[in-house]
């Protein structure tokens, strides 16, 4: 062979394992195959993560998720909800804010546990097993609980309101620096908000509580009477860890005041039990910054002044209520903060009843600028929290603080709707843990 046919040789021989090397479209290189998921290394650390909570034995839930065998029974319905992106449940949009404690899942999560009902559902060796990471949040220390006075047997159905008086225990002026709700029946406990009666406020809710059969009384919506003036203190619903609140706030709580707890009952087509649900503070003697917990809509839609009418057939009705709060926030906070200075928002709540569909907390700044504090694009009446910002948004003068709620009020036989406190009523109210 000539030194010519040699050097044509060698040539096309290094030009073919370019081309097998290079991975072009018509031969992709070889990727390693992934190895297949099982429950202990990769599918428990997420369900414990997010979804135990809620899915555990005796739990609101309807079924546990507590083993492998519990996960391979409902592997369908685990592979559906995460595609469907209905469980577990997180309500916030993903383009409004970021929140602390998100149950959401993200891609890598959907992808393994759909990947591994797909595969099979293997179970793997426990020696695989990975430790769950902590639970994020939590209350750091309880000190003060209190519980219902006695235990209460659900009498509506399928939702009952039930609202509670309790003593407050301190005889000297103390500060909520931290809150947790421990339902007695997780079964049938879907909510639980804890408001503060000041001592000139007691009157009034007892006066509730003793015209009514029973412990406790009915509420819907609040803690009826002054409920105006009731201080939320904190809010659970099934997956809440409790928390600390901010550190160096807390909420001002007087020697003779009473906790009210209202807690939603859902019997889930059961048959009824008894609950006896506590809630645990943690207090502290001071604090940098006293806060507020502010219910934040518009009193003339309250008072009906300027009804706030949910007309019959509507499929989309819109109501907006926005107001600057810097100059007015002595009058609102009754004296706690001054005016014309800068506030803080640290968590925010967004409240409708049945038929909302979509509900937006924001600040609008004089710019024209708008900052999204909550938005939930898809309303649903039982998944209802408070959702504490990873970065807080402060509001100066000029800064206007906006609730917007929409309704559907178009099915068949539907009647015009306004504000109340009724299961047929609605609502249009934010709740935002503020400091100054």
């Amino acid at each position: 062979m000539s030194r010519t046919s040699r050097l044509r040789l060698l040539a096309g021989a290094c030009l073919a394992v370019l081309a097998a090397c290079s991975g072009g479209d018509g031969d992709p290189t070889p990727t390693e195959p992934q190895t297949p998921a099982t429950w202990h290394k990769d599918v428990a650390p997420v369900v414990q993560a997010k979804c135990g909570a809620c899915h555990t034995e005796g739990g609101i839930a309807p079924f546990a998720l507590q083993t492998y065998a519990d996960a391979f029974a409902h592997r369908a319905a685990i592979k559906a909800s995460v595609q469907s992106g209905t469980m577990p449940p997180w309500p916030p949009s993903e383009d409004c804010s970021t929140y602390k404690q998100d149950r959401s899942l993200d891609d890598a999560q959907q992808a393994v546990l759909t990947r591994w009902v797909d595969e099979g559902a293997a179970e793997g060796s426990a020696a695989d097993a990975v430790a769950p990471a902590t639970p994020t949040g939590g209350l750091s220390r309880a000190d003060v609980v209190l519980q219902m006075p006695e235990s209460y047997l659900p009498t509506q159905a399928p939702d009952d309101y039930r609202c509670f008086i309790i003593d407050w225990p301190e005889t000297r002026t103390r500060y909520i620096t931290g809150f947790r709700a421990d339902p007695g029946n997780r079964a049938t406990v879907h909510h639980v908000i804890a408001f503060l009666a000041k001592p000139a406020q007691v009157s009034g809710f007892q006066a509730l509580d003793d015209a009514s059969a029973g412990p406790g009384y009915t509420c819907f919506g609040g803690p009826g009477g002054d409920a105006r003036r009731a201080t939320w203190l904190g809010g659970w619903a099934p997956g809440s860890l409790g928390q600390d609140f901010p550190e160096d706030t807390g909420l001002r709580v007087e020697p003779g005041s009473k906790v009210i707890l209202q807690v939603h009952y859902n019997d889930h087509g059961q048959r009824a039990s008894a609950d006896r649900t506590s809630v645990a503070f943690k207090v502290d003697d001071t604090v940098k910054k006293v806060a507020i917990v502010q219910p934040w809509t518009n009193p003339d839609w309250v008072s009906d002044k300027v009804p706030m009418r949910i007309a019959a057939g509507a499929e989309d009705t819109t109501h907006v209520w926005s107001m600057e709060p810097t100059p007015f926030m002595s009058f609102i906070s009754e004296g706690v903060f001054v005016n014309n200075v800068p506030i803080t928002v640290h968590s925010a709540a967004l409240h409708m009843h049945t038929r909302g569909t979509h509900a937006r907390a924001e600040v609008q700044h004089p710019s024209g600028a708008r900052t999204c504090i909550l938005d939930i694009p898809r309303w649903d009446f039982h998944w209802q929290g408070s959702y504490a910002l990873q970065r807080p948004v402060q509001l100066w003068n000029g800064d206007r603080l906006t609730v917007e709620c929409h309704w559907d009020n178009s099915a068949p036989g539907a009647t015009e709707r306004r504000w109340g406190e009724g299961t047929d009523d609605e609502m249009c109210l934010g709740v935002f843990y503020l400091t100054q």
